[in-house]
């Protein structure tokens, strides 16, 4: 028996007021597989995360997980569908420790106490640092901390497919090789991951399949290797 993909988006459209910035999307992601959308700044990526997720209403389209259909549900339903997102510039709750914020992923989906102690466990080893700093405001870590712990909350949700958008913004080259090599073993774990990501040479080297998106509209699909090496996305995106 064929199992439903992780993803599945057709025709989706999606705007601010009266302006329109996704022109019938299509793409997938495959169960287990790492999805990466690049693009440059304004292309649409954000709000096509955010479409999905539910966080704004598509114009048109249809959105489906795992074979079941997400369209026109609330973001509070789309996450109990086993649909995490970690957001641009990671929101998290300043004035609450590492663990409160942690325990917020699991305590607002319901996850039994044994579920999640196992998954701040697994997070933990995602992240030591978030296991030295349990008791710490997350509005005091540092930016590279925040996005650890933005990760983390996500994933104690216990998602199936994970959304993450812009991991790297503002990080040190050390810092971004941690968070990369955290969704690299979060997709071995058998989560699938789709990824928007101003790094596009890190990003494509993860993918095992990708996107280009311009304006709003899909240009390119591939294997993350093969648009590592078209001429066009090097042009584009890889020439600085």
């Amino acid at each position: 028996m064929t199992q439903p993909r992780a993803l599945e988006v057709r025709g989706l459209s999606a705007g601010y007021g009266k302006i329109r910035v996704l022109w019938e999307v299509s793409l997938h992601a495959e169960a287990g597989e790492f999805l990466s959308i690049i693009g440059a700044n304004g292309a649409g990526k954000t709000t096509l995360l955010r479409t999905i997720s539910g966080l704004i209403p598509a114009r048109g389209g249809v959105v489906a997980a795992f074979g079941a259909s997400l369209s026109g549900l609330s973001a509070a339903k789309i996450v109990r569908r086993g649909v995490g997102h970690v957001p641009e510039g990671r929101q998290l709750f300043a004035l609450m420790s590492v663990r409160e914020n942690l325990d917020s992923g699991a305590d607002y989906l319901s996850v039994s106490p044994a579920q999640a102690n196992e998954t701040r466990g697994f997070v933990h080893r995602l992240f030591p640092r978030l296991a030295e700093r349990e008791r710490q405001l997350a509005g005091t870590l540092s930016g590279g901390e925040r996005q650890m712990l933005a990760i983390g909350r996500a994933l104690m949700g216990r998602p199936r497919l994970l959304l993450v958008d812009e991991p790297s913004l503002g990080l040190s080259p050390a810092l971004t090789g941690v968070v990369f090599g955290a969704l690299a073993e979060i997709n071995r774990s058998g989560v699938t991951v789709v990824l928007v990501e101003q790094n596009v040479r890190q990003s494509l080297k993860l993918a095992d399949r990708a996107y280009v998106m311009e304006n709003g509209e899909i240009k390119k699909e591939g294997s993350g290797a093969a648009l590592l090496g078209d001429p066009e996305v090097q042009a584009a995106y890889l020439s600085m």
